[in-house]
């Protein structure tokens, strides 16, 4: 009796350490990262959707255990990059295992929640991108240089007066959940950030950090740069209607947009410049005045 109870207490005392050691499961997300790791002796998967099957029960496994689980998306050219700066065998499993473990540190990931694994793979392919918005605008910003006028560091003033924007933004909003969308050219493209924030009570906006980060970098980069960019903001609230607000920023500063530029921004498809049918439910206003960032 006396040695079933210490099993039994040992037992439960390696489910408790269990449930305290964090996992990580990295994902090959389509079929063409798929097929890149299908050469090599030691990956024992030929089909990608019995390969994802595989992934989501072992997900639920730890689920099931209690296992805090986050999912990383695995990249396999930035796994062979890694292998030979580590002076690894890329055909050995410990090698998969330390590049997950990298990934989790610094790559984009998300929390598992139950969802079944296809639910997941949009999640990772938006996480990943996002991260490589924030590493390019984050590097435009270091390029920027000093301000000969005033010796000041360009990137990181710029970055200051997009949080303040940010700031004074998330203080006109009105209750209700807000979804926002900052767009800068550079370099021929786009950069594009997306925040969701919620609003319990006039001056109380929740955004997750991360979100904040991503989009105050880019905008900084329009800010240090002298260039065009904007934000559109869209807002439910509890009467069921949608309102859409917009702001340009010019001298450093988002100003409002009228009703008619608002309404001519959001229903403009971006690529082929032609009109889009105005969403039933919605309703496009112009952008509210910001109080003028501090100087």
């Amino acid at each position: 009796m006396e040695t079933n109870s210490g099993g039994r207490n040992r037992s439960n005392g390696w489910r408790e350490l269990l449930r305290e050691a964090p996992s990580t499961v990295a994902l090959l997300v389509d079929e063409q990262d798929f097929t890149a790791m299908t050469g090599y002796r030691t990956f024992k998967f030929a089909d990608h959707e019995e390969y994802l099957g595989r992934m989501e029960a072992l997900l639920r496994a730890l689920e099931s255990q209690g296992v805090h689980t986050t999912v990383a998306v695995f990249d396999p050219g930035e796994f062979t990059e890694f292998c030979e700066e580590h002076g690894l065998d890329p055909d050995a499993t410990e090698s998969r295992t330390r590049y997950t473990a990298g990934v989790a540190a610094s790559g984009a990931t998300v929390v598992y929640d139950g969802r079944p694994v296809r639910g997941l793979l949009p999640l990772l392919v938006d996480e990943a991108a996002r991260r490589a918005t924030f590493e390019y605008a984050t590097d435009v910003l270091a390029r920027a240089g000093g301000c000969d006028r005033y010796g000041e560091d360009i990137g990181h003033a710029a970055y200051l007066r997009a949080s303040q924007a940010l700031m004074r933004l998330a203080e006109v909003v009105e209750p209700g959940v807000h979804h926002a969308v900052c767009s800068v050219p550079a370099d021929g493209a786009q950069l594009v950030a997306v925040l969701h924030a919620e609003c319990a009570e006039p001056g109380k906006v929740h955004i997750r950090e991360w979100d904040a980060l991503v989009f105050c970098t880019v905008l900084a980069v329009a800010v240090a740069e002298g260039g065009p960019g904007g934000v559109v903001l869209r807002s439910s609230t509890e009467d069921g209607r949608d309102t859409v607000r917009g702001w340009s920023l010019r001298d450093g500063w988002l100003r409002p947009l009228t009703e008619a530029e608002v309404f001519s921004a959001y229903c403009t498809d971006a690529e082929t410049g032609e009109p889009v049918p105005p969403e039933p439910g919605v309703d496009y206003r112009p952008g509210l005045t910001l109080p003028p960032p501090d100087a």
